[in-house]
């Protein structure tokens, strides 16, 4: 090989592929995009918890009233709304709402009902604060939801859910 060939391979080999500081820009800007959307969708799936929050707890309303209309009474837990271990549904497993959610912890929040000699309370509250829910839930038998913009667990004092009071 030529001296001048030499130089002709030696120039393509070295302008063949990227230099650092192109590789560092192209960084840059993905970490710049990631920093813009990273909060975005941490928001957007709080959101979605907290969506399902809410249909959760009309799950439960729902159940807690064709529990009522089979037993004449209203269940004294979530188990007593789910699915039965073993044989048919029945006053201990009505099997009326889904085995994950009679547990008690769905998508990011608890979920805790409590009967009282009016009914009963459900409580729904982010499993961790700020990171899967920033609102809490209640509701009862009156089947009104409510909300509560803090850690503070909701109660029937609380905002009704979409009513217009500031947040």
């Amino acid at each position: 090989m030529t001296k001048w060939q030499r130089s002709t391979v030696s120039r393509r080999l070295r302008t063949a592929g990227f230099s650092l500081v192109e590789l560092l820009i192209v960084i840059a800007i993905i970490l710049i995009i990631l920093a813009v959307a990273v909060p975005k969708l941490t928001s957007a799936r709080m959101q979605a918890q907290e969506m399902a929050a809410i249909q959760a707890i009309q799950t439960i309303n729902t159940a807690q009233q064709q529990y009522y209309s089979q037993f004449g009474r209203y269940a004294n837990s979530l188990q007593e709304l789910g699915p039965p271990t073993s044989g048919n549904a029945g006053p201990s497993a009505s099997d009326l709402i889904p085995g994950d959610l009679a547990l008690g912890t769905k998508q990011g929040y608890n979920f805790v009902m409590t009967t009282t000699p009016a009914g009963y309370t459900i409580n729904a509250n982010p499993v961790t604060f700020g990171s899967t829910g920033r609102r809490t839930f209640f509701s009862d038998q009156s089947l009104v939801k409510r909300e509560n913009w803090s850690a503070e667990p909701a109660g029937p004092n609380s905002k009704e859910l979409g009513s217009v009071a500031a947040k």
